[in-house]
């Protein structure tokens, strides 16, 4: 059974940093992708950072210069370093896994609330 298990989230003031773990059991990473989807109450769910088994990186524009994806795949962990948080990155901050090439899968953790505010 594959298994998403996130962990750092919590209250920081604003230009405050954390950091967000996510370890996963029970598959491989070969072909696959790790990243990081965050969701505030009444939008959608939006892609922050991704990172491939082959270590190519995908920031969107909110996180670029600000927000460090990292994934080991000897460790089967992604890490997402949040620098100079702003309160609009406050929303609950999901993992997934997922491989578009056969076989196919997707995988999301359980989600970790991440609220900036003073």
């Amino acid at each position: 059974q594959v298994q998403l298990v996130e962990s750092g989230g919590g209250l920081v003031q604003p230009g405050g940093s954390l950091r967000l773990s996510c370890a996963v059991s029970g598959t491989a990473f070969s072909g696959a992708t790790m990243g990081w989807f965050r969701q505030a109450p009444g939008k959608q769910r939006e892609l922050v950072a991704s990172v491939t088994s082959g270590g190519t990186t995908n920031y969107a524009a909110s996180a670029e210069d600000r927000f460090t994806i990292t994934g080991d795949n000897a460790k089967h962990m992604v890490s997402l370093q949040m620098n100079n948080l702003k309160p609009e990155d406050t929303a609950v901050y999901y993992c997934r896994l997922w491989r578009r090439i056969t076989p196919t899968y997707s995988y999301w953790g359980q989600g970790t609330q991440v609220t900036v505010s003073s």
